[in-house]
């Protein structure tokens, strides 16, 4: 289990002790995904004081970081990085940075939602979150960092956990060389943790009259998702290794310094 038993931060989890090819793991203490960053008390949360993060990484837009500023321990730095800042003024509100108003609403959540547009439009935000400039930017200053020589423990976030930072950890995994089946049981792991803090707002939405395939489709995370974002890598870099040379403009010897760093045995 890489979960970390926070009771201040929600969905909190190192990537370290996954394996990787060879034999090898990710070392523990140094990567780590969690969901917002609202409630964070390292007085009352040992396990995340602990972790003596030294950079956080935000990738939720202008609005989610208003509505819940982090708060981040003591001696990190904080670093924005709103990953779907293009994909918003484009196409306006997003599933993946509104939750709890879709489901505040189970009228407007079928409107615009219902009959598989909630699967369709999440599937489109992780092609962006591939293609888009402000995506790439973001991915490429989470990597960047990682490949910094005087990095210490990293922790990257969205709002649940689980899109914007379900891909980051893909990118980051299968740099690693984690294999496809490490990578979608990581990226499905959080399922659990997501369903239980965002629990009494789909259950609120259900006893409403919502359709409870629209609040499985928006809090839930699922292969297809994540196949999206694969096919659009494919279709514009042939790659991961090139979409993140060429697309995050991450130069190779960054690339080979986060293996190093983050790469733990034989």
């Amino acid at each position: 289990m890489n979960a970390i038993p926070a009771t201040t931060v929600a969905n909190l989890r190192d990537l370290g002790g996954l394996p990787l090819s060879g034999g090898r793991t990710v070392r523990p203490g140094l990567v780590l995904r969690s969901g917002q960053l609202d409630r964070l008390d390292t007085a009352d949360d040992p396990a995340v004081a602990a972790l003596d993060l030294a950079t956080v990484v935000d990738f939720r837009t202008d609005a989610e970081r208003a509505d819940r500023p982090d708060r981040v321990p003591a001696g990190a730095r904080l670093i924005v990085a709103d990953v779907l800042s293009d994909t918003m003024r484009e196409h306006g509100k997003l599933p993946a940075a509104q939750l709890k108003h879709i489901l505040a609403d189970p009228a407007v959540a079928e409107r615009e939602l219902g009959g598989g547009k909630a699967q369709a439009i999440f599937a489109d935000t992780y092609r962006a979150l591939v293609s888009s400039d402000s995506a790439r930017t973001g991915y490429g200053t989470l990597l960047t960092e990682l490949a910094a020589e005087d990095a210490g423990p990293l922790l990257f976030h969205c709002t649940a956990g689980k899109d914007r930072t379900g891909w980051a950890a893909t990118v980051i995994l299968g740099l690693l060389g984690a294999d496809e089946e490490t990578i979608l049981t990581e990226y499905m792991a959080v399922n659990p943790a997501v369903r239980q803090a965002f629990a009494p707002f789909i259950e609120g939405f259900v006893a409403q009259g919502g359709e409870p395939e629209i609040a499985l489709a928006i809090i839930g995370v699922v292969p297809e998702y994540l196949q999206a974002a694969y096919e659009e890598v494919d279709a514009r870099y042939g790659s991961l290794e090139k979409y993140v040379t060429e697309g995050l403009g991450v130069p190779e010897e960054a690339v080979e310094r986060i293996r190093t760093r983050l790469t733990a045995g034989v």
